[in-house]
């Protein structure tokens, strides 16, 4: 065979995000892109901010030497600085560059961090439901995934994460807001897993890590608080990129920050730098770097997306479907009106909405909706999801 068994196994249980965007190209081919309603991928339809063309424009003219060369593997300096004066303000601490390690993307980052911090064998929690490439990000470094399944609203459940603990927990990845479910994870509940993995670490004697990974962090709705985890246990370490609040998924742009309370840090700043080198991202582009370095305190508007929301919510409820609202991100995760929530999909594909099935992120019986779609597809898509939902309760 041309590829290993290891891989072929991994691509066998592939992701359904991508499944289910092959079958809108697809549809679209066949039926017409207009006659097609997708909420498939978390792909933004929205454009970047004016202020990132501006400082593009400006960035392209600059005709200064060097300004393509290599640079440390940690990123440039003055755009490490940057970001730490976000931080700053963002999360009241003293971040400063050498806490800081730039990314190609969120994915870059966390797989930056898992090689720094795995050996093999290692265990890292993941919250169901979960993204999950998480469970691929972690085969990479020869960690073993642990699904922590969560309570019936999807927030965490503290007797379940003490059950999952081991000798071998060296991590927790989170996501919140959450892709897929929008839930936002509460203080005290952050609060209650970081004293459970504080208690672990004194036991086993190594740090375990509170992984966030945030590139939603922007997209809140209705004035709810999304806690920040340095301020609850030291390990911490957030991966996060622009591909959500600045809209330009395709640049691959992120970051590690790690926890200015952690007495490793260097050591795992010079664990990431050589992770950086090794896995072949070498360091982010250089021109995205020094772009987000001057747009640390733009984002996309959260409200377009607020409105999406209510207007998706609305007509699925019209159509007798009870879903509930989502704090954040753009995705609804609500459960299907069959227990089975492929035989969903394909009733929904039937009717042309193209949607995830929630077996896909660890959770079937429910269905994630990516409404990062034009006001237009949404009210296009509502009578093919009432007639799905029709049909499925008949």
């Amino acid at each position: 065979m041309p590829t290993s068994a290891r891989l072929r196994a991994l691509m066998a249980n592939a992701s359904w995000i991508r499944k289910m965007f092959e079958e809108g190209n697809r549809l679209r081919a066949e039926l017409g892109p207009e006659r097609v309603f997708d909420f498939s991928l978390g792909n933004p339809d929205l454009e970047p901010p004016p202020q990132l063309a501006a400082e593009l424009q400006r960035l392209v003219q600059d005709d200064r030497r060097g300004a393509h060369a290599y640079m440390p593997n940690t990123g440039y300096p003055e755009v490490r600085e940057a970001v730490a004066a976000h931080l700053r303000r963002l999360h009241g601490q003293h971040f400063t560059r050498e806490h800081v390690v730039m990314t190609v993307g969120a994915a870059g980052a966390l797989n930056c961090v898992l090689k720094a911090i795995l050996e093999p064998g290692d265990e890292v929690l993941v919250f169901v439901p979960y993204f999950p490439e998480y469970r691929f990000y972690i085969d990479n470094h020869d960690g073993v995934t642990v699904p922590v399944e969560t309570d019936a609203g999807f927030g965490l459940d503290l007797a379940e994460v003490e059950r999952h603990l081991s000798p071998r927990t060296r991590a927790a990845i989170l996501c919140s807001p959450n892709n897929p479910t929008g839930r936002i994870y509460d203080r005290a509940s952050l609060q209650g897993l970081a004293e459970l993995l504080q208690r672990q670490e004194a036991r086993g004697g190594r740090p375990i890590y509170l992984i966030a990974d945030e590139p939603y962090r922007q997209i809140i709705y209705d004035d709810v608080e999304l806690p920040s985890i340095f301020a609850l246990h030291p390990a911490a370490i957030v991966c996060t990129s622009h591909s959500k609040d600045l809209a330009i998924p395709g640049e691959r742009i992120g970051y590690v920050a790690i926890n200015p309370e952690f007495s490793g840090v260097a050591a795992l700043v010079d664990g990431l730098a050589f992770s950086n080198r090794i896995l072949g991202y070498v360091n982010a582009p250089a021109l995205m770097q020094r772009l987000v370095a001057q747009l640390q305190e733009v984002t996309v508007d959260p409200q377009i997306y607020q409105r999406r929301r209510d207007l998706l919510v609305e007509g699925l409820r019209a159509a007798g479907w009870p879903v509930e609202a989502p704090q954040g991100s753009f995705y609804l995760f609500p459960r299907t009106p069959l227990a089975d929530d492929v035989r969903f999909v394909e009733l929904l594909q039937q009717q042309a909405v193209l949607v995830v099935p929630g077996a896909g992120f660890g959770r079937p019986g429910h269905v994630r909706i990516a409404y990062c779609v034009p006001e237009a597809v949404i009210r296009g898509s509502l009578p093919g999801f009432a007639a799905a939902v029709a049909e499925a309760r008949q």
